[in-house]
């Protein structure tokens, strides 16, 4: 099973690099109109030739073109993975943050490490979770409530008793053996 989801993995098209790289053509062509290689290069803090070998990678594969100005610009395929890997990380980030009690920072840096991993069904059940937390149904209110109460605890350790766990408890990593479970 393991090498099945690895795998899967594997076969993402995109790199998380390479989200990125299209992620600041829009940036920059929101903010100034229009991305060179040198302008991406300095968006990312890398060298033009990493960018030039990411956008010739980029442009085989149709989400990059260049415009009558050799500007670089996404394809309508670039710019729906740039909006679903912000709405991703935006999601991902409010989970982290509003629902889980992460600090802002760290729940930006998480979720900028999944955005593009998550498949769009991923997060549209995630928008339904935190549509039915956040309201102001009672039950919501109620498991936050308890939530908020044991964020940092695990049933005293006991992985005989809990629901989750298995051999060890998953909520004290110094407990986990890698290879095992």
């Amino acid at each position: 099973m393991f090498e099945e989801v690895w795998r899967a993995y594997e076969e993402n098209e995109l790199s998380h690099s390479a989200a990125h790289h299209l992620l600041s053509i829009h940036e920059l062509r929101s903010q100034s109109g229009y991305a060179r290689v040198s302008d991406i290069a300095k968006h990312l803090s890398i060298t033009k030739g990493s960018v030039s070998t990411a956008m010739k990678l980029l442009k085989e594969r149709g989400y990059v073109q260049e415009d009558h100005n050799k500007f670089l610009e996404l394809t309508e395929k670039g710019l729906k993975v740039v909006q679903e890997t912000e709405a991703t990380r935006l999601v991902v980030q409010r989970f982290l943050c509003n629902a889980l009690g992460m600090d802002e920072d760290d729940a930006m840096i998480d979720a900028c490490k999944v955005e593009h991993l998550i498949s769009s069904e991923a997060r549209a059940r995630l928008v339904c979770f935190l549509q039915i937390l956040f309201s102001d149904k009672p039950q919501a209110r109620e498991f936050m409530s308890m939530f908020n109460d044991n964020v940092f605890s695990c049933q005293d350790g006991n992985v005989e008793t809990c629901q989750l766990c298995d051999d060890v408890c998953y909520g004290d990593p110094s407990q986990m053996v890698l290879g095992e479970n």
